[in-house]
């Protein structure tokens, strides 16, 4: 359950998140000038917001495309249950693993419970780095599959407000 939300600034800063941080070298300085707000007192307020459970996630979307890193590959691994947990936290630490989770499997066409992203800036690189992975953590009899993108959808951050009337609601506030 959250919380509500009835300081007039808490609201204020929510909605000012609403399309995100600016760019800027000190975004949430220049996100308290235009609410009246001292950075420190933006960043006091985000800790409390984040603390209470009203922010439960604050991180940004990478446009990786736009950063250059033009192919990007979803590798799913079926890898032996009890081994999941360990292999999982060791992916998530490979530097090019921007992605790692457990799914459970869709039987028998889908096996895999393990996957992986990775992005980089040629499907050459990619593959590359799959390999060397798939060497350092002896996954090479694993069944695994490497997926391509082929198409991008649009990329968003998390909403944190929404605008109703005269003021805000939190994502998933009764109106």
């Amino acid at each position: 359950m959250t919380r509500a939300v009835t300081d007039p600034r808490d609201l204020a800063l929510i909605a000012a998140l609403r399309d995100g941080l600016p760019l800027c070298a000190t975004p949430y300085r220049a996100l308290g000038a235009g609410l009246g707000m001292s950075e420190g007192e933006v960043l006091g307020r985000l800790r409390a917001l984040c603390d209470s459970g009203v922010i439960r996630r604050f991180g940004a979307v990478v446009r990786h495309h736009e950063a250059g890193y033009a192919a990007n590959a979803m590798i799913v691994f079926a890898p032996a249950e009890a081994t999941i947990p360990a292999l999982g936290k060791a992916l998530a630490d490979e530097d090019a693993v921007t992605l790692c989770y457990r799914r459970a499997p869709s039987l028998p066409d889908w096996p895999y419970t393990l996957y992986c992203m990775i992005h980089g800036r040629s499907r050459e690189v990619v593959l590359a780095e799959i390999d060397a992975i798939v060497a350092r953590h002896g996954l090479a009899d694993v069944p695994r599959q490497v997926l391509f993108s082929r198409r991008r959808f649009k990329q968003t951050a998390g909403r944190y407000g929404r605008a109703v009337g005269e003021g805000v609601r939190l994502v998933g506030e009764a109106l």
